[in-house]
């Protein structure tokens, strides 16, 4: 009788964008880290060379697109046709952070779909299977012709803020578009919701005011976004809630761009804690003492399991 695999071992490597993470999640499989080396020239090509054979073997490449995101961009498609040419068994990414995510669609005239170009960069490199948390535009799934799983750190956010049994508190979105996102943290949480509307004034400026739908008086507030890059809506947002007379305000997010100059931003808010994931580490001069990070290695970790041992990964999710 068959296995139902039809591939190797399990084979890790870790790429530059988030070498702290791929540790934590070949510690939590208990699978080692496969050596290679990563070596970039004077003229900044790069080559990629592997330590030790992966013919017919279950690959994990685990590369965030953190700073400095084209190097990386590059790095993991290098590292994946060097895997393909070594005649890996099947070749999945692990992209805990995605560049581009929100580049997906022409929203003005004469611009690129980024997104669908490196999917498209992706797929050519040879890899088989993707993996992601958290993608700014679902639809970006759609992109991708290979077979992947996109997933969220909702869980791990909600898990941890249920803890602090915040009941007199309320759940705010920054703008409209995480709207729907916003609603599943305050069904969990069972916690009303709030929005953030910003819409075009009409005296010639072209500036956005800002109008708070829902109450937030008196209120514990919990902002949720996917990500903070600059951290300007979380900055509008902040403001605008305390204005209303909010209280204790946390802030969650799944991704830490944190792009200048998001970190002054967010030190100089009245925030009590700010929530996010290791999906992009966070360099030491951009950690602020209220900032908590929790870490994403179990779910990715149980994520690779189910996948090399063809199981269901919605059961992770009751799904």
């Amino acid at each position: 009788m068959s296995s139902i695999r039809s591939f190797g071992d399990i084979k890790l490597f870790a790429g530059s964008g988030c070498p702290e993470l791929a540790q934590r999640i070949a510690d939590y499989i208990k699978v080692p880290l496969s050596p290679w080396e990563i070596i970039e020239f004077p003229n900044e090509n790069l080559l990629v060379r592997l330590n030790g054979s992966v013919r017919g073997q279950d690959v994990y490449l685990i590369q965030s697109h953190s700073r400095p995101v084209h190097r990386n961009i590059m790095e993991t498609l290098i590292a994946i046709d060097c895997l393909k040419r070594d005649s890996a068994g099947r070749i999945t990414l692990v992209a805990p952070y995605l560049a581009y995510s929100q580049s997906d669609k022409k929203d003005q005239p004469r611009v690129p779909i980024s997104a669908r170009l490196l999917a498209d960069m992706i797929e050519v490199a040879g890899a088989d299977r993707w993996m992601t948390l958290d993608l700014h535009a679902g639809q970006i799934q759609g992109f991708y012709k290979i077979p992947g799983d996109s997933l969220t750190a909702f869980h791990i956010l909600v898990n941890y803020f249920r803890k602090k049994e915040l009941s007199n508190a309320v759940v705010v979105t920054p703008d409209l578009g995480f709207a729907k996102r916003g609603r599943n943290y305050a069904a969990e949480l069972d916690l009303s919701l709030a929005f953030v509307e910003k819409r075009r004034v009409s005296d010639g400026t072209g500036r956005e005011a800002l109008t708070l739908i829902g109450e937030v008086a008196d209120k514990d507030v919990v902002i949720v976004d996917d990500l903070v890059d600059t951290a300007g809506s979380i900055k509008e947002a902040v403001h605008l809630v305390k204005q209303r007379g909010a209280n204790d305000v946390y802030v969650t997010f799944a991704h830490p761009v944190l792009s200048d100059p998001a970190t002054e931003r967010l030190r100089s808010l009245p925030i009590k804690e700010i929530v996010t994931t290791d999906t992009i580490p966070i360099p030491p001069e951009k950690m602020l003492l209220n900032i908590t990070v929790l870490t994403v290695a179990q779910l990715l970790g149980e994520v690779i399991l189910r996948s090399h041992e063809g199981r269901s990964v919605g059961e992770l999710f009751n799904e």
